[in-house]
C-alpha cells in the first residue's frame, strides 16, 4: 500500500506546473518583464500591467515581485537580459513584441512566457495555434485580418488625395513586416500610389532611412508595427514632422508623440490584460493550454494639432470614424 501511495504522489507531482511547484510558503512569486525600449518609452505599458495585477489583488512587493529590464532600443542586449531573468529565478517572463518574444523563447523552453503586442505568434513560430499554443509561451496578439496593413495606405490616400509617392519604413527581420509590405503594395496599386521601401533593423539603418526622407521627395510616410521601430518612435516622428511629411502608424503611441494618424490595436490594454495570464499561470495553469487572445477592436487616432502644423485638413469622413482625436 505504501508503494501505491508513493506512486500516486509522484504522478500528481508531475502534473503540477513548474510555477506552482517552484512556489514555497513565505515566498512571493517573481516576475521578469522585458522591454526592447527604454523605461520612459515603456511607462504606459508598465503602468497598465501594474494596474491589471492590482485589480486581481497582486500588490507589487507584497503578493508579487516584479523585475523590469529595458534594452533601450538595442536588440543585441535582449539575450543577456533574458538570461538574467533565468539566472535569478523568474517564475514567469513577460515580454513585449515579436522579436523580443522570440529571443526569450530561444533562451528557455521551461519558464512560462507571457507576450503582448506580438503581430502573429503562429507565423513567428511562438505557438502552434491560437486555441492551443502548445508550448511555454502564450499571451496577446495584434494579429489582424488579411489586408490590415492596406488600411494605412487607404488612410493616407484620404488625407492626401493627390499624393503619389509614399515611403514605408519596415523591419524585414520581423515576419509580420514582410506580410505587411505585401499587403501595402496590393492596396497601393488601385489607388495609384507608388511605395518606396526603406528597411530598418538597427539604429544605423534607421538613420539612413530617416535621412532618405530629407533627401527624397515624398507625399507621406508609413511605419510598420515592429518593436524596434516602436522603441525609436520619438526619432521617427520628429524627423517626419521636421520634413512636414504626413504619417500613418500602427500604434497610438506614435500619434501621442506627434505623429498624424494611427490605426491598430491598443498595446497598453494588452499589458493590462496580460495580468490575467500571470494570475492563471501562478494558480497552476500551463501556458500551452491558455488560448492566445486576439484584438477585437482597432483604434483610429488622429492628431489635429499635427495636421494643422502640416497645413492639412482631415476629411470629415475620417474624423467621424476616429476613436480618439488629439487636439
Amino acid at each position: 500500500m505504501r508503494l501505491v501511495g508513493l506512486a500516486v504522489v509522484l504522478a500528481l507531482s508531475l502534473l503540477i506546473s513548474p510555477v506552482a511547484a517552484a512556489q514555497q510558503p513565505g515566498k512571493i512569486p517573481k516576475i521578469g518583464v522585458l522591454f526592447l525600449g527604454s523605461a520612459t518609452l515603456s511607462e504606459a505599458n508598465v503602468t497598465a500591467l501594474r494596474d491589471g495585477l492590482r485589480q486581481l489583488g497582486y500588490i507589487e512587493g507584497q503578493r508579487i515581485a516584479i523585475d523590469y529590464r529595458f534594452a533601450d532600443g538595442n536588440l543585441d542586449r535582449l539575450p543577456a537580459l533574458a538570461d538574467e531573468f533565468i539566472r535569478t529565478g523568474a517564475q514567469i517572463i513577460v515580454v513585449s513584441g515579436t522579436t523580443p518574444a522570440l529571443v526569450v523563447k530561444k533562451r528557455t523552453s521551461v519558464i512560462p512566457i507571457v507576450f503582448a503586442g506580438v503581430s502573429d505568434p503562429i507565423e513567428a513560430g511562438l505557438a502552434a495555434s491560437f486555441a492551443h499554443p502548445g508550448s511555454n509561451a502564450t499571451g496577446l496578439s495584434t494579429a489582424h485580418e488579411d489586408g490590415f496593413a492596406g488600411k494605412w495606405v487607404e488612410l493616407l490616400r484620404e488625407v492626401i488625395p493627390a499624393g503619389v509617392r509614399v515611403i514605408v519604413i519596415h523591419n524585414p527581420s520581423n515576419p509580420s513586416n514582410i506580410r505587411y509590405w505585401r499587403e501595402m503594395q496590393a492596396a497601393s496599386r488601385p489607388l495609384r500610389i507608388t511605395l518606396h521601401s526603406l528597411e530598418a533593423t538597427s539604429p544605423e539603418t534607421l538613420d539612413r532611412a530617416l535621412l532618405a526622407i530629407t533627401r527624397e521627395y515624398t507625399d507621406g510616410l508609413i511605419v510598420a508595427t515592429d518593436p524596434f521601430l516602436f522603441a525609436q518612435r520619438t526619432r521617427i516622428v520628429d524627423a517626419a514632422n521636421h520634413q512636414r511629411v504626413p504619417t500613418v502608424f500602427g500604434f497610438k503611441d506614435f500619434v501621442v508623440k506627434g505623429g498624424l494618424m494611427s490605426y491598430g490595436a491598443n498595446v497598453p490594454d494588452m499589458f493590462r490584460r496580460a495580468a490575467t495570464y500571470i494570475d492563471k499561470i501562478l494558480k497552476g495553469a500551463k501556458p500551452a493550454d491558455l488560448p492566445i487572445e486576439q484584438p477585437t477592436k482597432f483604434e483610429l487616432v488622429i492628431n489635429l494639432k499635427t495636421a494643422k502644423a502640416l497645413g492639412l485638413t482631415i476629411p470629415q469622413s475620417i474624423l467621424v470614424r476616429a476613436d480618439e482625436i488629439i487636439q
